[in-house]
């Protein structure tokens, strides 16, 4: 059975990224990267999202969907400065024109990089299972007749491509280590949310299976997918407008999604939600992996410089009880 956190002040979230974590709170988000000498460096930055900052983005379904670009954006600025700490090495940054140049490059090219992934992603994840699937359906009748059967089989393309994609990247020793992070981010969301001292030594013990995960996430959009492609009528024109119907309706999906995997959240002590995230949490064992305490540590110092900036206090005990040895000396910020 899932563990249950403790009434807490405000959810966090994060991403693993080369050598690090980000972490984010409601109004910042910090990345904190392991130098190769041993100390951790953490970068912070104010972020307040739109559906705080506007009550149109805050409706459901449409909050969903803000907050997916959002965290793609923030997704990206923490694989930027963790690649530029993993490039860097032990270099100081000057800030002159030069750098400033280089910054404005890296913006653009990682503005290009990210159409690319996205169109890799469409054409991977949609546009091939979908050519397919008609394809088959264009050999046995059953599908042609029955649109459940014909979507059924899509998503289930999808998953199996999804899955297959994730065995292969996970035999990386590079993506190894960033799925290491990403197990040392969600054992110390979870210290954090089970209101313990966060210590590496506390954050070992929990789970690093977490059912607010993206991979989750990535889950509901096939298995929601399924569902609302059903609902809706089978267009005429042939492939390429099926396949422009499909795209149309990702923001739908995306927000409904959102919306699912925050109601699920929260209601995990349920046998049906369990039930339903379950396929979900057994993704995480692909990417997902046990950190060691080093990897620990970077997490916690993200988290850390999170809670801090958010002015959340801890109690004098724990306080007291926080072995801060090994934080603190080797810790910079930028």
């Amino acid at each position: 059975m899932t563990k249950q956190p403790k009434k807490i002040d405000f959810a966090v979230g994060g991403q693993a990224v080369m050598e690090g974590v980000m972490m984010r709170s409601p109004r910042f988000y910090a990345v904190a990267v392991r130098k190769d000498d041993g100390r951790i460096r953490v970068h912070e930055k104010e972020f307040t999202s739109l559906t705080k900052r506007f009550s149109l983005f805050g409706l459901p379904i449409l909050r969903g969907l803000i907050h997916l670009f959002e965290s793609m954006y923030i997704g990206l600025n923490a694989l930027q400065i963790s690649n530029s700490e993993f490039i860097a090495g032990d270099k100081d940054h000057t800030i002159n024109k030069k750098a400033l140049w280089r910054e404005i490059l890296e913006a653009v090219f990682a503005f290009l990089y990210l159409i690319l992934v996205f169109g890799f992603a469409i054409f991977l994840f949609k546009f091939l299972p979908l050519w397919i699937t008609n394809f088959a359906s264009s050999k046995w009748i059953f599908l042609d007749d029955h649109f459940w059967a014909f979507n059924m089989l899509d998503g289930l393309v999808k998953m199996s491509f999804f899955l297959v994609y994730l065995l292969l990247i996970s035999l990386i020793p590079d993506i190894k280590r960033v799925f290491e992070y990403h197990g040392a981010e969600h054992k110390s969301i979870w210290t954090y949310e089970l209101e313990q001292t966060l210590i590496p030594a506390n954050a070992k013990k929990q789970t690093r299976f977490h059912p607010r995960c993206g991979t989750s996430f990535i889950l509901l959009v096939i298995l929601i997918s399924i569902a609302i492609y059903t609902a809706i009528p089978r267009p005429d024109g042939g492939f390429l407008i099926m396949f422009a119907q499909r795209v149309a309706f990702l923001p739908l999906i995306a927000g409904i999604s959102y919306e699912a995997l925050k109601l699920s959240a929260k209601h995990m002590d349920s046998a049906f939600v369990r039930a339903i995230t379950a396929p979900g949490l057994w993704l995480q064992k692909i990417t997902t992996r046990e950190p060691d305490e080093k990897q620990l540590e970077v997490a916690i110092c993200a988290l850390e410089k999170c809670l801090e900036l958010e002015g959340k206090e801890q109690d004098t005990r724990h306080r007291q009880q926080r072995d801060c040895k090994w934080r603190r000396p080797t810790t910079t910020y930028a």
